[in-house]
């Protein structure tokens, strides 16, 4: 059973960890990353389906050739397709492997048949990556399955969003995750507008998580703390180079990753304004009425003779307005608490 819902519920955010290319070709290394993802506290593991072909042409032109200077400067979209894909025959044995490790297996298709492919394996969600944000097509088609949506917002605009969460609606399907994204390889902090959270939650009616691709894991712990019910983030087996190798974690940093967001996870709760044990503890150094002055029966109470200092054994120093010019009931010595019984013979209320 696909867990999501119900770590949202139980208010667990739900880790994906994303391996996409970084098996760099190797079957072994999709197990190994698959073991050590489960191992690091990953509640899913997340691959692509596609093929080259499903999402480009082998062609020369200057439009396929990727040239903005980032980490596949050079290359033409079908060779780094072609190079960074997760071969279909092996993915029904790395969802097997998932959950034989405790997790849940999740893969993004990029056309009908790659749907199709993941209904027939079985698959209880469909990831919509935030370049196909703007398929409705595809988005339609895979909405129609009857599977979960998880869809990253990369690089969309509210009307884009809305109009992928309408095609889900449309085709009969309600169960959408939306994915705050910065589709950035690494994603500079100022650009990732992860106060775009709570803001999709409360526009979209809908859970909202992260798509992380910034350096580190400061991002998951404050998408976490406004509101991040998904943290997906991309994982890698150090020395193995890939297509996003650059721009992912080690299983170590994953796992130090998970740890940070399970500690993000408790601190954010609230509001609740009960004191903890430790803090029912700590009230002993509070400030309170202590009579610094040895006080004699009927001698006037003044603020040289009582005070507010610390600890907290007697009553709130707000008190002590009432009690002031008024004759003291008995003997005080100095270094005694104003009790509350004190404090209610002094004021003539007992």
């Amino acid at each position: 059973m696909f867990r999501l819902h119900e770590s949202i519920r139980n208010g667990h955010t739900y880790m994906i960890a994303e391996m996409s290319a970084n098996h760099g070709g190797s079957f072994e290394h999709a197990l190994e990353i698959i073991r050590g993802a489960a191992a690091a506290g990953a509640d899913c593991l997340k691959i692509q389906t596609y093929t080259a072909d499903s999402l480009t042409i082998d062609c020369d032109k200057k439009y396929f050739k990727i040239d903005n200077g980032g980490l596949w400067d050079g290359k033409t979209y079908y060779d780094l397709y072609r190079e960074a894909g997760t071969p279909y025959e092996w993915q029904a044995e790395i969802k097997k492997e998932c959950e034989k490790y405790g997790m849940d297996f999740l893969s993004t298709p990029f056309d009908r048949e790659a749907v199709d492919f993941l209904a027939d394996m079985g698959c209880e969600a469909i990831k919509i990556a935030s370049f196909e944000l703007v398929d409705i097509p595809l988005i339609s088609y895979a909405a129609s399955k009857k599977k979960t949506m998880i869809i990253s917002c990369g690089m969309g605009s509210l009307e884009e969003i809305k109009e992928a969460v309408d095609a889900c609606l449309e085709a009969g399907n309600d169960d959408i995750v939306l994915l705050k994204c910065c589709s950035e390889y690494p994603a500079p902090w100022e650009d990732m507008h992860l106060g775009n959270i709570p803001d999709m939650m409360e526009r979209f009616k809908l859970p909202v998580g992260l798509s992380d691709h910034s350096e580190g894991f400061l991002g998951a712990v404050v998408g976490v703390s406004l509101g991040a019910c998904v943290v997906e983030k991309h994982v890698k087996l150090e020395g193995v180079e890939s297509a996003d190798d650059a721009f992912s974690m080690t299983l170590s940093e994953y796992a130090g990753m998970v740890q940070a967001v399970r500690a993000a996870e408790k601190i954010k709760k609230g509001p609740d304004y009960s004191l903890s044990r430790g803090e029912e503890n700590s009230l002993v150094y509070r400030r309170s009425l202590f009579a610094v002055k040895d006080i004699k029966k009927g001698e006037p109470i003044t603020e040289e003779n009582v005070r507010s200092i610390r600890p907290g054994n007697g009553i709130k120093p707000v008190y002590l307005k009432d009690m002031l010019g008024k004759p003291c009931p008995h003997d005080i010595e100095r270094g005694e608490p104003v009790t509350q019984k004190i404090y209610l013979e002094i004021v003539k209320k007992l």
